[in-house]
């Protein structure tokens, strides 16, 4: 206990009677919404209370200092207490906790960051810890600073493999500025959680992944003062045996109460009750932060120089996109990459090169990956870029689902899509990404089709709020862009057109390269197409498509290295819906792939140069014979 220094009995006494407040405020802020989950804030009071009013550094004024401890509260349902700590601290009025799940109120039903003292919505389970261990990386390597994260979890939502994989990342990377409190209430919302109150199954567990493991009774102060005051050179895990609903008599300990306020009558007298323990009303001030996380500016971050390609040359994007990354961490010592242990085949490792330290290999464990992005970027204190095969991000769905929730601002690589991959087979390709990615709100996905592209994409990705998504091919394609050519967001390419044009085709990546190939065999038959290249998925390029499309008899293809669903070809069809005289004809993969050579798993899905003159051929004829 090298820096413990038992407080005082008036302490403990005023830490006690904060907690009861804390108990207090979240039962009338429940009964009042007639919804919420009092209970499970009842087990955490003073866990809060020490936390907040004891053991926490920071400003409550300026909930977003850089300096400030950081708390993350993943088992977001006890929302309550956190809202009540907050208006203890004097942030919010207390008054205000009785909107709590109101619709002109701030203080939601899960944690999200409308609110300034929360940095990441919490809610979907088991996804606080990675986050948290996030910011503890980037104050530990990159702002180098004092301040400490603090993650409080529910024992119901340790059943969940991301905490896991949390906490091997934090005891591999020692992370000794990250404190993970379990609040181990026994009772999960239908049952008795697996492990109840085996608390020492759980101190095994922690040490197991490298953490030092304090088993605490998670309603004595003392104890939870002597075990906050405790530093290790290794991350520190609280496990706290509480009881669910602490201080409601004929509740606490008790099943089928969970996510239920108490009846008005009864919340009367249990309030009553718990303010007859309370001695003083004298409130407690947190302790201020040491000041020195450094100023950071990640705002219009530039290349330092232009791309430097050759038109014709062939490269592939996800090569190019490594090549982007490392030219960019140049440009700002803010931006940083994460992978999950497959760098060399999504080329991060050019990054890992030439700026190692701000490198974050999250191995094979992809939910979290992409939480620890999200952590590094809370507070604007990082740009992070993360990559992986794109199909593996479908395994990261929730994560990325709740970082838009989080409003984060985090880039996600994803190469390896499509059957143009290869002898690697079904397992190995990303079909489903760009449905994925299109259903996030304020999403911008990039599917960029050469060198120049890709590059340009990363510079506009570092530069854009949201998730952005980049996805990268596998294969070697010609470079088509001059490296002055100018990209924007929602502003698609046309890059082949005549005025005798009969048919658009829309590809991108792969398939765009395909189109140019099947329009050079279309002209020696005196069919001429226009071929428009997208840039971005979402948002689409309405204007263009639908010019270009009534220039050519209101005929759009288009093909693409995606399943049907979500992907490209749907995108366009809801941009036109709608418009009178357009017609759409869509190429896509039909089914569940499998192994075999790029070119001949193109021709087996109906997605190469050939399939496209063939759809042409057909386009051409119909019209013609509806003539």
């Amino acid at each position: 206990m090298e820096d413990y220094h038992k407080p005082d009995q008036q302490t403990l006494q005023a830490l006690k009677d904060t907690a009861n407040r804390l108990r207090i405020s979240s039962i009338k802020a429940t009964t009042a919404a007639g919804s919420g989950h009092p209970t499970s804030c009842c087990s955490a009071a003073e866990i809060m209370s020490v936390l907040f009013f004891h053991t926490m550094r920071y400003k409550v004024q300026d909930p977003r200092n850089a300096s400030n401890d950081r708390f993350v509260l993943s088992k977001g349902h006890a929302a309550p207490i956190l809202y009540s700590v907050w208006a203890e601290a004097g942030f919010l009025q207390e008054a205000e906790l009785l909107n709590l799940r109101k619709i002109d109120s701030v203080l939601e039903g899960h944690p999200v960051p409308r609110q300034t003292f929360t940095d990441v919505a919490t809610g979907s389970l088991g996804q606080g810890l990675g986050a948290a261990c996030g910011m503890a990386y980037t104050g530990k390597f990159f702002d180098r600073a004092s301040y400490r994260v603090y993650c409080l979890l529910g024992d119901g939502e340790l059943s969940e493999g991301s905490v896991w994989e949390a906490m091997a990342f934090a005891g591999f990377y020692k992370l000794d500025n990250l404190v993970a409190i379990f609040d181990v209430n026994r009772l999960g919302q239908s049952d008795p959680a697996p492990l109840q109150h085996h608390v020492e199954i759980y101190q095994k567990r922690c040490e197991a992944f490298g953490w030092h493991a304090i088993i605490v009774d998670g309603h004595s102060v003392e104890e939870l003062c002597k075990a906050f005051g405790q530093a290790k050179h290794q991350p520190t895990a609280i496990i706290a045996k509480t009881f669910k609903g602490k201080g409601i008599s004929g509740v606490e300990d008790k099943e089928s109460w969970h996510g239920k306020p108490l009846p008005k009558n009864m919340a009367e007298q249990v309030i009553q009750e718990i303010d007859d323990k309370i001695q003083n009303k004298k409130k407690l001030s947190p302790a201020l932060p040491e000041e020195d996380a450094p100023v950071v500016n990640i705002r219009n971050i530039k290349m330092p120089s232009p791309p430097t390609y050759k038109v014709g040359e062939k490269w592939a994007t996800r090569k190019a996109y490594g090549v982007a990354l490392a030219k960019l961490g140049h440009a700002n010592d803010r931006v940083i990459a994460l992978d999950g242990d497959t760098k060399n085949s999504t080329f991060s490792e050019l990054f890992k090169k030439e700026h190692p330290n701000r490198y974050i290999e999250c191995y094979i464990a992809e939910q979290n990956m992409v939480s620890i992005a999200v952590g590094c970027a809370t507070r604007d204190r990082t740009v992070a870029f993360a990559s992986t095969f794109a199909t593996f991000f479908t395994r990261a769905f929730d994560q990325i689902r709740m970082a838009a929730i989080s409003e984060s601002n985090i880039n996600l690589c994803g190469s390896h899509c499509g059957v143009s991959i290869g002898e690697d087979g079904p397992s190995q390709m990303g079909l489903e990404d760009l449905c994925m990615f299109r259903a996030v709100p304020n999403a911008t996905v990039f599917y960029p089709s050469d060198a120049v592209a890709t590059e340009k994409a990363v510079e506009i990705a570092a530069n854009t709020k949201g998730i952005c998504f980049i996805r990268t091919s596998r294969p070697e394609n010609p470079v088509i862009y001059n490296n002055n050519e100018d990209f924007h967001i929602g502003q698609a390419k046309v890059v082949l057109k005549s005025k005798d044009d009969q048919v658009t085709v829309i590809g991108a990546g792969v398939t765009l390269h395909e189109a140019l190939a099947a329009a050079e065999q279309l002209r020696k038959e005196k069919i001429f197409i226009r071929v428009i290249d997208p840039f971005t998925i979402k948002p689409l390029d309405k204007k263009t498509i639908l010019e270009n499309a009534r220039a050519t008899k209101g005929r759009i293809i288009t093909v693409e290295d995606h399943y049907h669903e979500g992907g490209i070809g749907e995108a366009v069809c809801a941009a036109v819906v709608g418009e009178p005289g357009i017609t759409v004809s869509r190429l896509a993969v039909s089914h569940v792939p499998r192994s075999g050579k790029s070119a001949e798993l193109l021709k087996m899905f109906g997605i190469d140069k050939d399939a496209i003159v063939q759809a042409v051929k057909v386009a051409v004829s119909k019209s013609r014979n509806a003539e």
